[in-house]
């Protein structure tokens, strides 16, 4: 059976979607790795409406929106797609539920591989070419709602190259690049033919400076209770406590 998880009708704040997050998980008593697992099979289960199985590249960054991305291949794998995942970094630098996503990923021995460049010159943006090119898909789990300003090395120089790909770009929950409040994208910024967004739209979607790079918008539901969604209008889910839960960067 397929249904679809309530989501907010309305756009939402980066404070706003972690306050929603933070609630889940402290007044709910849900963990943060069910919302993750939530997120990631809404997301593809929505891909496999959108293609059919085919190559695809999961880009991944270390925060919690790589943890998305980690999920989301296995979910892909099951479902007979071929994945492989591409870490922007070594997997030392994750932590708490991507880290816990990149395990399970490596004893399901899902493949997985490193860039391996520590500055601009280590890198060579012909490989990058190579290496993307039989891919049909490219899903961006770079950078999430925690992210702000110009993406850095060597994350720039990934998006770069996937944009120059002629491959579908799926981003996950935002654009790589793009700033989640105010919709400016930063230099690079993923150019997305789909945009797959967690919980509700967020609030920068709505600048014309976003457009170009969202695709069409699809909001995925994460599982949280209907109740919570319910007191999610803007100005009742309150101010994010400072210890709050950390967002998808």
């Amino acid at each position: 059976m397929h249904y679809q998880h309530p989501i907010i009708a309305h756009s939402l704040t980066r404070e706003q979607v972690r306050r929603v997050d933070q609630r889940a998980i402290d007044d709910y008593g849900m963990s943060g790795l069910v919302l993750m697992e939530n997120a990631a099979s809404g997301a593809a289960e929505k891909l496999a409406t959108l293609a059919q199985p085919q190559p695809t590249l999961i880009l991944c960054g270390k925060g919690n929106n790589a943890g998305d991305g980690f999920a989301i291949a296995r979910h892909l794998q099951v479902a007979g797609w071929p994945v492989m995942i591409l870490l922007a970094f070594p997997h030392s630098q994750l932590s708490g539920d991507a880290l816990a996503n990149w395990r399970i990923n490596d004893r399901a021995e899902i493949p997985m591989e490193t860039v391996a460049a520590t500055t601009p010159d280590d890198l060579d943006k012909c490989t990058l070419d190579k290496y993307m090119a039989p891919f049909g898909i490219l899903l961006d789990c770079l950078l999430g709602t925690g992210s702000t300003g110009h993406p850095r090395f060597p994350l720039d120089q990934i998006i770069t190259a996937a944009n120059r790909q002629i491959a579908m770009k799926i981003a996950i929950d935002l654009p790589s690049g793009l700033e989640c409040d105010s919709g400016i994208p930063g230099i690079p910024c993923f150019r997305a033919d789909h945009t797959l967004t967690f919980v509700a739209a967020k609030r920068g979607f709505a600048n014309e400076q976003a457009r170009p790079f969202l695709g069409k918008i699809h909001v995925i539901g994460i599982g949280v209770p209907k109740r919570l969604l319910d007191q999610s209008m803007p100005q009742e889910i309150g101010p994010l406590r400072q210890d709050g839960i950390e967002g998808k960067s």
